[in-house]
């Protein structure tokens, strides 16, 4: 016997029946639809942002949780992934910290290199939890740690042939991670000044040598590029603000200029370097912005230790140097256009014109003064800059009544 779906005569007939079914279907949806429209809508509405939301969760997995640990073998990417949800999803130090411990135990049991970005990187996520969570001696502890082995390897066998690329890569991750504890050092909780100064003086000079013996020696084979002029400027401008936090605006000064000498020349960033150098100063005045870095206020205020048989710098020039420096800060300001111009211009702008407020003040010429500090609230009102605008406020309150 003939199977019925082999009859085609059976077919034929069932096709009307098929098409009535579709167009009772579609009918009963435009009925629903024209009784329902604004139901209708708001379901089809959430239907469809529930689809968009899974392929998008998909796509975060996918991207995120799985693509981040690529370069780990999976034993150790499992432990990871959960190390990673206890920090940045549901916080839970303890399972971190547990889950990171077993993800370094498991990729040490399989070989994988101590020294490799991945395993120093995981080291690093490591010391970020305990600063997230407020334990700052123990991020610090964390980070000596790796610091101390990143030197030993460099000095025992960093010099040995073949192992040329290494150097650089582990050398420039032991100079980032001395930038960090730097600035660890310096946190009000801990407040070890001294040893801040070390590790960034180290930093420094350490980046100075090596692209100096390269400058001299010329790059050996296999070495690699070495810093870019940004990250070195980002070294100088961290060791310039701890001296500027130090009052020792006189060491600051010089470091800004090479961290400005090192930056992109028309960025926003180089308008805030600019914005902050070093003069000296009264003694009564104090920096009105000391969360930035002020190349002009520092200029400012730099009253190095007297030199025997040198003349020590006259006040006015100080500051007409640091006058200079806000000026320019602000020509630059005016020559960066979007997309490149951002927030970190306004507010650089807004501080330069606050200085050249602070810089007429010095010189006795209250008119001048008012001026920039009217200038330079308005500025900072209209980009929401608090700090700004109370302290053009206090810089009119000081010159009130005067001529």
């Amino acid at each position: 016997m003939v199977p019925i779906h082999g009859r085609p005569e059976v077919f034929l007939a069932r096709q009307p029946q098929q098409w009535s079914r579709q167009l009772t279907t579609r009918a009963a949806a435009v009925k629903l639809f024209r009784e329902n429209p604004f139901s209708v809508s708001l379901a089809t509405f959430f239907i469809l942002f529930g689809v968009g939301t899974l392929f998008y969760a998909n796509y975060v997995y996918n991207t995120y949780i799985i693509g981040a640990f690529h370069k780990f073998p999976e034993p150790v990417a499992q432990k990871l992934r959960r190390a990673l949800y206890y920090t940045n999803i549901s916080l839970s130090p303890k399972d971190a910290v547990k889950y990171y411990s077993q993800a370094l135990q498991v990729a040490d049991e399989m070989g994988m290199d101590p020294f490799s970005d991945e395993i120093l990187g995981v080291k690093i996520q490591l010391a970020g939890l305990m600063e997230k969570i407020q334990q700052y001696q123990k991020a610090i502890e964390i980070l000596e740690t790796v610091r101390k082995d990143c030197l030993l390897w460099v000095d025992q066998l960093g010099g040995k042939e073949g192992n040329e690329g290494k150097r650089t890569r582990v050398l420039g991750k032991t100079i980032a991670i001395s930038v960090k504890l730097g600035e660890l050092y310096t946190n009000e909780y801990v407040a070890e000044t001294e040893a801040a100064e070390e590790k960034l003086i180290w930093a420094v000079e350490t980046i100075l040598k090596e692209k100096k013996r390269r400058e001299d020696e010329g790059v050996k084979p296999g070495e690699g590029r070495w810093m870019t002029d940004e990250e070195i400027g980002a070294a100088l401008e961290s060791l310039g603000t701890h001296y500027e936090e130090k009052n020792q605006h006189y060491l600051a000064a010089p470091l800004f200029l090479q961290a400005l000498a090192s930056s992109p020349k028309s960025t926003c960033h180089s308008v805030v370097l600019s914005t902050f150098p070093n003069t000296p100063t009264p003694k009564a005045y104090t920096n009105p912005f000391p969360t930035v870095n002020n190349l002009s206020i520092s200029l400012a205020q730099q009253i190095p230790p007297p030199t025997p048989g040198t003349p020590p710098i006259s006040r006015p020039a100080l500051i007409s140097n640091a006058r200079s420096w806000a000026e320019k800060s602000l020509a630059i300001a005016a020559s960066i256009k979007p997309p490149d111009r951002d927030a970190e211009c306004d507010m650089g702008c807004a501080v330069a014109t606050h200085n050249l407020g602070e810089f007429a003040e010095m010189d006795g010429d209250v008119q001048e003064a008012r001026r920039r500090y009217e200038e330079a609230g308005s500025l900072a009102k209209a980009i929401g800059f608090e700090e700004g605008v109370r302290n053009s406020k206090e810089g009119l309150r000081r010159i009130e009544g005067r001529s």
